[in-house]
């Protein structure tokens, strides 16, 4: 398990020295030896991460069914994190996604005409209260519990 943890660790810091040093250098070549460099990494660290979660998802559900066992945890405690935990997730996420293309088309409006930045915020900071809600919701499915 520790050595799974350390290998990725060791893989994303190897990587991103590699890309440090390269565009510190400036090489010949560098996108396309920086690329082969991100693909190999991509293919070892993907599998690294798939055994990783193999290992560590049996480890979790053991301890939860030890715990509730015990009746310190019940299993509907349990669903309520995890749907607290995706419904800040994927708010987070909708938030992103909408802020990306908000600001993008608020951009492209205020390069051509300057006067409408303040309508273009208030329009970015509506997509940024999805977070906010997906936030409040976990707040009370957790106070429910």
């Amino acid at each position: 398990m520790s050595f799974v943890l350390i290998s990725t660790t060791l893989l994303v810091l190897l990587t991103i020295g590699t890309g440090a040093f390269m565009m510190y250098r400036e090489m010949e070549g560098g996108k396309n030896k920086l690329k082969k460099i991100l693909r190999t990494n991509l293919f070892i660290f993907l599998p690294l991460l798939i055994i990783a979660v193999i290992v560590m998802v049996p480890q979790g559900i053991n301890a939860a069914e030890t715990e509730a066992a015990a009746g310190v945890l019940s299993s509907s405690a349990g669903l309520g994190f995890i749907s607290a935990a995706l419904a800040t997730g994927l708010a987070t996420l909708g938030a992103g996604y909408a802020v990306a293309v908000v600001g993008s088309a608020a951009l492209g409006a205020v390069s051509e005409d300057a006067t409408l930045l303040g309508k273009t915020l208030i329009f970015v900071g509506l997509a940024e209260g999805i977070a906010i809600y997906g936030l409040i919701v976990s707040i009370m499915i957790l106070g429910r519990i």
